[in-house]
């Protein structure tokens, strides 16, 4: 295995049998080809009896365990690898070496963990606890110590916490050897689990989970209990196809192998198999609508490559935690023949579209791919939360900060002597004393923590007592926050990026922008939008579809200050509209950019700065869509983003008999105000802390320092003045 741990066997008495270590692999190594495609499917796990629920917590425990001093190690290791100056000069690569700042060392010190700590050994097994060393190399130490293609290092290796511990990494099967699938293994067949829990009122003539998947939708195929039992490993002996000398057929004990039941994920390591292995019921959906998906990946038994045992928080389950079985499977996802003939049919398309994020909507226009308007015309999509979104949003917002509030009540009240009670309870507190009644005692403190001088708390939070309220609503919030909400804001971005990829085709260029830039500027406001993940759902669609989203960098192209006629249209993030007084084009300055990308040439598709704007194409597309064009690209400004009164041309905002403005289709005139892309007087600043409508100046405490005089009465550009 190691070899500190061969020294140590050989040292060992000579009485004792010495330890034998498996060598390396003298066959071929199995290798994954370029051709073979990997999926995952996610199948629900029954975990609802104690006996099984303790010894999958115990499992999670005693891996986490291990987890959480390796990342000590680690830590340490990286700690004294850049302390090592003139080691690090001479030789970085031995300098690793010796700290075991490798994958090799990982797996070291994980062994070396695993033999000291007497009980982890009744869990675990030797190849959870080295697959667990691996992912915590390639997670944390190879990508602190290695940059990757941008030049970028990841931070110093962290410990992380109990609660976000929530995936146990499994070994694969072994694809040379027969029946060779260590750690966590999926016994069972689908036509098994049919079977066992076929539904009463289903057709009798429904045999096959083929058949099944051939209903139509809404029919009930599965009838199963809200407890499923956890199935036996089969008895007796089975034939083994051979024959012997006297011509009879030789048997040998049954195994999970022969198994063909229910579907269920079996653990068979650790010392606490002498209770039997640890069986954990699958749980399939129930309508037929879902049964294509099933037989797609479960069908073929050998196919199924390696399944990594999940937990997520779950404020309904027993424990509070729900577990589930992520089965990686060696073949491509499914896609059902609705979503097999809409890929079909934008394959076909023959555009090529740009698209533009921004933080409160994301703009795509697409041309032919010849540029040519006889085979087809500009197409313009803007992407923006509706208002039933927003409000959605609000209201889950709402309910977080009511949550959070309704925390804080609870910690305060169960350590109402680390608090000091607010300004009001004092003034209270000193009005009964003047009066002579007796002290009353504050539940609640709503002042600021006890601390030192330092500011520092004089009891740690870790320490204070917690309600079962204050537990149950802090994983109700985690849930929500998780779970629910990321798994929707997924579907929005999968469902937007097909009707995107629908209608402008599977060419797409994009800005190469750092979106955790914009969420430092615009924090919460990039919630309702999700740039960033609506690009990588467009991306994977495109890929899925056979085409590809290019990425653009903004150093080279800077398509926000430029126009089709190549003139520089210098504008502020304030400035929506894009206004040429060169070619006089006047559009959205959103799809301008988005148009722009269309015309975006990489040298190498991998390399986004070898971008490059082809003016001469845009100015001909231009010349050729003029029409077209100028009306795709004129809209009124979105939502979240309108400059503010003064700031845009009376023209360019007026509303029509419709109440929306109308399309910006020229440059306004000179006499009637500035454009946007000129000087403009400052904003109306808000007036905060006015007393009354009156009032010209701002009301103030006694003893306050007079705040800044607000600009009151300025006369707006839109009045013409």
């Amino acid at each position: 295995m190691t070899t500190e741990l061969r020294d140590t066997a050989a040292s060992s008495s000579d009485a004792a049998p010495a330890r034998r270590y498996r060598g390396k692999n003298k066959g071929k190594r199995w290798t994954r080809g370029a051709d073979i495609e990997l999926a995952v499917i996610r199948l629900p796990l029954d975990v609802h009896d104690p006996g099984t629920r303790h010894r999958t917590e115990g499992l999670f425990s005693a891996m986490w365990s291990v987890k959480r001093a390796l990342q000590r190690d680690a830590r340490d290791a990286v700690d004294a690898y850049w302390a090592g100056d003139v080691r690090r000069e001479t030789d970085a690569k031995a300098w690793r070496l010796e700290l075991g700042l490798s994958r090799e060392g990982m797996e070291r010190r994980a062994y070396r963990h695993m033999e000291n700590s007497r009980h982890l050994a009744h869990h675990v097994t030797e190849a959870l606890v080295m697959h667990q060393a691996d992912e915590v190399f390639e997670s944390s130490v190879s990508r602190h110590l290695f940059p990757d293609s941008s030049g970028r290092r990841h931070g110093r290796p962290r410990v992380g916490r109990w609660w976000d511990y929530t995936r146990i990494p499994g070994r694969a099967r072994s694809h040379t050897t027969v029946r060779k699938w260590e750690t966590f293994r999926l016994h069972g067949t689908l036509a098994g689990h049919l079977d066992a829990y076929r539904n009463r009122s289903l057709d009798h003539t429904v045999t096959t989970p083929e058949l099944a998947a051939a209903l139509p939708a809404g029919i009930g195929v599965l009838e199963q209990a809200r407890h499923l039992p956890a199935p036996m490993p089969p008895t007796g002996r089975v034939q083994t196809g051979e024959v012997t000398a006297r011509n009879t057929p030789k048997t040998r004990a049954a195994t999970w192998w022969d198994y063909a039941g229910p579907l269920a994920v079996v653990f068979t390591g650790g010392a606490d198999s002498r209770r039997g292995d640890l069986v954990l019921p699958v749980r399939l959906p129930s309508g037929s609508g879902r049964w294509p998906r099933l037989v797609h990946f479960l069908t073929n038994p050998d196919t199924w490559h390696k399944i990594d045992l999940v937990r997520r928080r779950d404020t309904s389950a027993p424990g509070g935690w729900a577990y589930e079985a992520h089965l990686m499977v060696l073949t491509g996802g499914y896609a059902s023949p609705a979503t097999k003939a809409r890929r079909a049919a934008a394959a076909a398309l023959e555009r090529v579209g740009g698209i533009d994020g921004n933080v409160s909507n994301l703009s795509i226009v697409s041309f032919p791919n010849t540029f040519d308007p006889a085979d087809g015309d500009v197409e313009a999509t803007r992407i923006e939360p509706s208002d039933a979104e927003l409000a959605a949003l609000a209201k889950a917002r709402r309910k977080c900060r009511g949550r959070k509030r309704a925390l804080d009540r609870s910690r305060r009240a169960s350590n109402s002597g680390q608090y000091r009670p607010s300004k009001r309870q004092q003034a209270r507190a000193e009005r009964r004393q003047a009066a002579g009644l007796p002290a009353r005692t504050v539940e609640t403190p709503g002042w600021a923590r006890a601390a030192n001088k330092g500011g520092v708390p004089k009891q740690a939070y870790r320490r204070d007592s917690l309600s079962a309220g204050y537990r149950l609503n802090r994983a109700r919030l985690a849930e929500a926050a998780a779970t629910a909400a990321a798994a929707a804001k997924d579907h929005r971005a999968r469902r937007i990026a097909e009707e995107i990829i629908t209608g402008h085709g599977a060419n797409l260029v994009v800005e190469d922008c750092d979106i955790r830039t914009w969420y430092r500027r615009w924090g919460k406001a990039l919630q309702a939008t999700t740039p960033g993940r609506l690009i990588t759902a467009i991306g994977r669609e495109c890929e899925k579809t056979g085409g590809r989203m290019l990425r653009a960098s903004t150093f080279t192209t800077k398509l926000s200050q430029r126009c089709f006629c190549g003139e520089k249209v210098v504008k502020t993030l304030a400035d929506r509209i894009h206004i040429c007084t060169a070619c006089g084009l006047t559009g959205d300055r959103d799809k301008v950019s988005g148009a722009l990308c269309a015309h975006v040439h990489l040298t190498d598709p991998d390399n986004p700065s070898t971008a490059r704007l082809d003016t001469v194409q845009a100015r001909h597309t231009q010349i050729l869509f003029h029409e077209g064009l100028q009306e795709a690209l004129s809209s009124q400004p979105q939502r979240g983003a309108r400059p503010t009164r003064g700031r845009t041309h009376a023209a360019a905002h007026k509303p029509d008999a419709s109440g929306r403005g109308p399309l910006l289709d020229k440059t306004p005139p000179s006499s009637t105000g500035l454009t946007p892309n000129e000087t403009r007087p400052a904003n109306k600043r808000h007036k905060a802390h006015v007393g009354t409508a009156s009032c010209t100046e701002p009301t103030r405490r006694p003893g306050t320092p007079a705040p800044y005089r607000h600009r009151v009465g300025i006369t707006s550009l839109r009045d013409g003045s």
